[in-house]
């Protein structure tokens, strides 16, 4: 097994066994064998005669050879007394007290597990909007939004992982106006990221100018008008600023929703990739395309690529069995529809290695191909294992039972491009579908562990890229993905408002699900810094716009 540094830093800080001293005591291999043999005993639920080592072993090789990785808490937690195994998660939240702090419960408990959560925050009634039973006056949403976020704050998952959540307020909530500029002011919300979940007829009234209602969430009463174009224009300059609010374009989410007799879905995870019902969780895993690259042949071994589709899909629904819910609501409606995320990861590395820029045609054509073809193998898998094992419960009356014309899967939800922030340093590959960051860059995990990338000099990177490529990279996958796409633009310091505005246009126009991006530096702290680095002397510093001096050997030149 070939690591990288960096993979072993994160492997040791995150992932492997510690006794009570905190003192490692569990390889690598120990580590894959561990999450292999745990997930692998699903097999015997329904097949008592099930070869468990059979399917243990191959499990081990996909992890093992970094082909596939499931999400961090499979990795930290499948095979230990924790046994949680899912990332996302979404939550309801109502307008009564009770109903809120019952949900900051939940989420705790989701958090101390290592999951992420998202929430819908439109029910709570705004500020100042009076409470009859005690005769005062409402905090509204953000208030409450502060009180989760310090939450997370304090638990800060373990240790090992960021805590996480997506906070997302309707375009039509009264207090839509401070929830797009809450986060300008610095140190606050920091961890949460924010999103306005649009509606098809809010972007005809974007471009007609039109003025729309304001609906309080509880009478159901206009409360009052705004300007749709200067709306929109507010959320862009918020965007410019922090990066935040995304947008969530609610109604593309629910023409896709697999499951509409179920209800409406009102919030993603934290990264916008994985849409979600009320208490429902999804695991996911990613494939890693180098793994699949024959340098030789200059293409994918699809065969190989086949073979892994498959696996991973037998790996992810095993997971929904063995895993330990935090919730019995939970469990019981993740079991209902059985949905999973397979991704993947190492893109840019791909296309580098092919010479193909990111930023061309030729691009989006091969990420379209490997998609398709991972997305045509995956429900070849799941309809295999619903022969063996039967449909997700609520198959009858899905989108599913319509859209693949009687044909019987085993899942709800099949493909997810996530992130793969972490898993994909332990896989030692660039992050999910995003382009190569910057030439060179280092990575903030935990407190204080900054992690170094560097690649040549003729590589095309995320900060050079027009917007409208990302965009369009973004659109490609998101054809071929029945649940979502984590893709941040990612801005020059230099871009525009009327950047951001063509960009958020443009994701929309091409039916992406949701769109978010982040201009670099435009935060005091953020995961990525690119910093320049001296082509004589190997030395990297903090990146800035101009012509800077190498400080450690004097080379001077201007860098942009």
């Amino acid at each position: 097994m070939k690591l990288t540094p960096n993979a072993a830093i994160v492997l040791e800080k995150r992932y492997l066994s510690k006794n009570e001293k905190g003192e490692v005591v569990e390889t690598v291999e120990d580590l894959f064998r561990r999450v292999a043999q745990a997930v692998s005993q699903a097999d015997k639920i329904y097949n008592k005669k099930a070869d468990l080592k059979k399917t243990e072993n191959t499990f081990y090789e996909l992890l093992s050879s970094l082909s596939f990785l499931p999400n961090s808490p499979t990795l930290m937690n499948a095979g230990r007394k924790q046994g949680q195994l899912s990332a996302c998660f979404v939550l309801p939240i109502g307008d009564s007290i009770g109903s809120i702090f019952e949900t900051l419960r939940y989420t705790a408990l989701i958090q101390k597990s290592g999951g992420g959560t998202g929430f819908n925050f439109s029910k709570i009634r705004p500020e100042k909007s009076p409470v009859s039973q005690v005769g005062g006056e409402a905090s509204g949403p953000l208030s409450f939004i502060k009180m989760f976020d310090a939450v997370t704050d304090t638990i800060k998952q373990g240790g090992t992982r960021r805590g996480a959540n997506m906070a997302i307020l309707n375009i039509t909530h009264p207090d839509i106006l401070e929830f797009i500029h809450a986060k300008e002011k610095k140190g606050t919300f920091l961890n949460f990221n924010f999103s306005v979940a649009v509606t098809d007829q809010f972007m005809k009234w974007v471009d007609m100018g039109s003025d729309y209602s304001l609906i309080h969430p509880v009478t159901g009463e206009k409360v009052a008008t705004l300007n749709a174009k200067k709306v929109f224009e507010e959320i862009i300059q918020a965007a410019w600023k922090t990066g935040d609010p995304g947008l969530v374009f609610i109604d593309r989410i629910n023409e896709f929703n697999p499951t509409p007799q179920l209800g409406a879905i009102e919030s993603t995870n934290p990264c916008g990739e994985q849409p979600l019902l009320p208490f429902e969780s999804c695991n996911l895993g990613s494939i890693n395309l180098n793994s699949v690259l024959d340098d030789k042949k200059k293409d994918l071994d699809w065969e190989k690529l086949q073979n892994i589709t498959h696996e991973a899909v037998h790996f992810l629904d095993n997971i929904i069995d063995v895993n330990s819910y935090p919730l019995p609501e939970i469990e019981k409606i993740t079991k209902a529809n059985r949905k999973i995320g397979l991704g993947v990861m190492g893109l840019a590395d791909i296309l580098y290695r092919l010479k193909i820029p990111y930023n061309s045609e030729k691009a989006l054509a091969l990420s379209e191909k490997t998609i398709s073809f991972i997305q045509t193998h995956a429900v070849e898998a799941s309809e295999s294992l619903a022969q063996e094992r039967g449909t997700f419960p609520n198959y009858v009356g899905s989108l599913i039972e319509k859209k693949y014309k009687g044909r019987k899967l085993r899942h709800a939800t099949l493909i997810t491009i996530a992130p793969t922030g972490t898993i994909s340093l332990i896989a030692g590959c660039s992050s999910g579908i995003e382009p190569i960051y910057a030439k060179s860059f280092v990575k903030n995990v935990l407190e204080g562990e900054k992690l170094p990338q560097k690649y040549d000099e003729d590589v095309v990177t995320a900060l050079e890229i027009e917007p409208e490529w990302h965009v369009k990279m973004q659109a490609v996958f998101q054809k071929y993905c029945d649940n979502g796409v984590s893709k941040t633009v990612n801005l020059a310091h230099s871009a525009t408002e009327e950047d951001v505005a063509c960009t958020y246009k443009l994701a929309y126009k091409l039916r992406c699900k949701g769109i978010t991006i982040y201009r670099d530096q435009s935060r005091d702290e953020q995961v990525l810094q690119a910093e320049l680095y001296c082509p004589e002397c190997g030395a990297s510093f903090k990146h800035e716009e101009g012509c800077v001096t190498c400080p450690q050997c004097g080379y001077e030149k201007c860098f942009v």
